[in-house]
């Protein structure tokens, strides 16, 4: 793993490169284009950047407006204004219409620390992947969100990109092919299989890794499109190893778990477990202290893993 990014400075620098070779792209936001890193394109492409100030569905309808015109559009706000606050404009304006905008909501999860529980928000994947016809993405590092947002770019539709504030390893290299609606497995194992996204990917192969001294075979995958999931990989590891854990920064709740589990109790139903955030609100404190706390790192994935088995 290399150095830490924020997969928000890896949606800022992104937008520029995408800026020079899609000029229908738009971007907007909502009075916090320092903190989502939109004044990375405001600065260039000045006469394609709307600062919609601390009005969160206003900025919604009008990308759905901007959208429907034949622009492609990323708005951003914090992951608690837009799939909270704008909820309803999402569905309706952006959602039933099928407008192409990209809702890129950073500031997810636990991980936004300091900021506490008012902004730590753990519902916004549920709540998103419960509007129909809505792309769902949770890129894990810089090289799989640059990637992602590219390919979100390119489709036609709606798509919600969930992004956070903290730094997090560098997983991925260059060379990954990423698709949207397909899984990747990155370790192969046959007692477990770990099903991640997100930041908590890094922390899943932690974990393999420990599970591995303790004579524990963990297949790792990582979900990176929660919606369309990838029903295929998911049926795979249940049928060859038995059992998975789920690991989320998300409440176990409506998100990844959710999601998992309706393909394998259809599919091939096994033992499972769920990572994530138990129900509960955060608080405010360090990432890495917080992750602990409400276990969402490898300990609490490698303490899941061996309840299971």
């Amino acid at each position: 793993m290399a150095d830490k990014i924020a997969t928000r400075q890896s949606y800022g620098e992104a937008l520029v490169e995408l800026g020079a070779s899609h000029p229908e792209l738009v971007v907007m936001d909502a009075d916090l284009s320092g903190s989502t890193k939109t004044g990375m394109f405001a600065k260039a492409y000045p006469d394609r950047f709307f600062n919609m100030g601390i009005a969160e569905q206003g900025m919604y309808a009008t990308a759905a407006g901007l959208a429907l015109s034949g622009k492609t559009v990323c708005a951003s706000t914090f992951a608690m204004f837009a799939a909270g606050r704008a909820y309803e404009i999402i569905r309706n304006s952006i959602g039933y219409t099928k407008a192409n905008v990209k809702i890129c909501a950073t500031h997810a999860g636990i991980t936004v620390g300091e900021d506490g529980a008012s902004h730590q928000t753990f519902e916004d994947i549920a709540l998103m992947r419960n509007i129909p016809g809505m792309t769902v993405l949770n890129p894990s590092d810089d090289v799989s969100a640059k990637k992602l947002i590219a390919k979100a770019v390119e489709m036609e539709g709606p798509c919600y990109i969930r992004l956070g504030r903290a730094a997090v390893p560098v997983f991925y290299d260059d060379s990954v092919e990423l698709e949207i609606g397909k899984g990747i497995q990155l370790r192969d194992g046959k007692d477990v299989t770990i099903i991640a996204t997100g930041i908590m990917i890094s922390e899943a192969m932690a974990a393999a890794e420990t599970l591995a001294a303790d004579g524990i075979d963990a297949r790792v995958v990582d979900i990176h499109t929660i919606k369309p999931i990838d029903e295929e990989i998911i049926i795979k590891a249940a049928q060859e190893t038995g059992a998975i854990v789920t690991a989320e920064e998300h409440s176990v709740i409506g998100g990844l778990g959710s999601a998992v589990s309706e393909v394998v109790v259809k599919n091939a139903p096994v033992k499972m477990a769920f990572v994530g955030q138990n129900d509960t609100y955060g608080e405010s404190g360090k990432p890495d202290e917080l992750k602990a706390k409400y276990g969402m790192n490898a300990d609490a994935i490698v303490k899941a893993v061996k309840g299971l088995l």
